[in-house]
């Protein structure tokens, strides 16, 4: 067959891979045999010289799952097409797989199409397979449609488990900061020997940690029979043993990334091997999606904790004291047992003498005081150089150690010297509030008739 007047009619770039197939069912060298020009212009944009009959990695990235692809096209005599993030490149891949016919012994051939681009596009997404384009629509008119996000994607990986035909669908994120894990979703097949993953979460994180490696670049990793999971077993036995462990047959994980940050994994457990072409093109996109949807929330969460915290200190912040008192005026809490005021003395004189980075720390150390010891109660930066503390279930003489115990530690630091004062058992939070506020200033005053030296603010 002539190749090349072949991919001489392909304007997109194209070329044209063998695969040698094995009578174990298996598959050998994949190498490209010809390519069109747009393919050598290609390469040669990436200061490579396209030689024919070269193997495929000389022409692009080795990737376990783009030779599986290959090998699939040519044995099963299927087309085959996927849109793939190639997170390592910042790019997007539009790959399309066609079957030819083939006049040698144990070789088979495809034409392959491609195009990159740099960010995602949502006509190429919306190619596909009329069954996988639903399912990917479903978890997206889910997604866009829910006020309670949670709720949502335990119905969506419930989706994911069904269509997979899987024992266990999970999302897990993770957090490299702190290095842990945390269940976001998870769907397990009733009747199924696998354990929830919210067992095992703890210390997983070590194990989340190899998985890039293993990944290397590619867009998810698929284990699906005991061939494939021995090939595992020598690119990461840490992760295999665990998988072996838990009697893990099979297993599909796909990193969750929005845009450079990987947010954690979803994988489903166990799958129905025989659709893996169909699992892998509907989870390739719908992984888009739900990065995309973990980051929106995980962004809304932030700011909504950025709007209840005080930036410089940690704690609490005015509006969301003023919104506590307001539930309990209105009472949809109960009455706290104890409020504390604590105001920080001398913050003036330090904030001019030794300016606003020195006034800063004195407020961030008075903060971390007042929390360390109230850990159990809601802290709130009330004002300037005022803190309040609502606590909801605390004995009195507990109460009186822990104002002693600020005592000592605002006595032990360098420059701390906070005036407290409380209230305790009053049943009105704004009795109680205008009480301790008061106790505060009489216990200002005696403070500064000991040390009338530093009565300047």
């Amino acid at each position: 067959m002539d190749f090349d007047q072949l991919l001489s009619h392909y304007k997109s770039k194209a070329c044209v891979i063998s695969v040698e197939l094995h009578p174990d069912g298996t598959y050998g060298n994949i190498r490209v045999v010809a390519g069109n020009q747009a393919h050598c212009e290609d390469m040669a944009s990436r200061h490579q010289q396209f030689v024919p009959d070269c193997p495929y990695e000389a022409c692009f990235p080795k990737n376990p799952n783009f030779e599986d692809h290959c090998f699939r096209c040519v044995s099963l005599g299927k087309p085959l097409h996927a849109y793939v993030d190639l997170y390592m490149m910042g790019l997007w891949l539009n790959m399309f797989l066609l079957p030819l016919d083939s006049d040698r012994e144990g070789v088979g051939y495809c034409i392959y199409c491609y195009d990159v681009e740099p960010k995602a596009d949502s006509s190429a997404m919306a190619d596909l397979s009329a069954e996988t384009a639903s399912a990917v629509l479903n978890t997206c008119i889910k997604l866009r449609g829910s006020d309670d996000i949670q709720q949502t994607f335990q119905e969506v990986v419930e989706d994911i488990r069904q269509m997979c035909g899987s024992d266990q669908c999970c999302i897990l994120l993770t957090d490299s900061e702190k290095y842990t894990c945390s269940v976001f979703a998870e769907s397990l097949r009733k009747g199924t020997y696998l354990s929830t993953m919210k067992k095992h979460v703890e210390g997983f994180y070590a194990i989340t940690a190899t998985w890039p490696q293993t990944l290397a670049g590619s867009t998810c990793v698929i284990v699906k029979d005991e061939k494939d999971m021995e090939k595992l077993r020598e690119q990461n036995s840490v992760w295999a043993a665990t998988l072996d462990y838990a009697r893990v047959k099979s297993i599909v994980l796909f990193p969750l990334r929005h845009g450079r940050d990987l947010l954690g994994y979803m994988w489903v457990i166990n799958f129905d091997v025989e659709n893996v072409i169909k699992i892998k093109e509907t989870l390739e996109v719908t992984t888009f999606f739900i990065a995309s949807e973990i980051a929106s929330f995980k962004l809304m969460n932030k700011l909504e904790v950025m709007g209840k915290m005080d930036s410089l200190t940690g704690v609490m912040n005015r509006n969301e004291m003023n919104n506590h008192v307001d539930r309990i005026v209105e009472e949809q809490e109960p009455m706290p047992k104890a409020v504390v005021f604590a105001d920080l003395n001398g913050l003036k004189r330090t904030n001019d003498e030794n300016g606003h980075s020195a006034g800063d720390m004195m407020l961030r150390s008075a903060a971390s005081i007042i929390q360390g010891v109230f850990h159990d109660g809601h802290v709130y930066r009330a004002g300037g150089d005022e803190f309040m503390v609502i606590v909801s279930d605390i004995a009195e003489d507990d109460l009186q150690r822990r104002i002693a115990r600020i005592r000592l530690l605002s006595g032990m630091s360098k420059d701390v010297r906070l005036s407290i004062g409380v209230c305790y058992g009053e049943q009105n939070i704004c009795r109680a509030m205008r009480i301790a506020d008061e106790r505060m200033y009489a216990d200002k005053n005696a403070f500064y008739a000991a040390h009338p030296e530093l009565k300047y603010r």
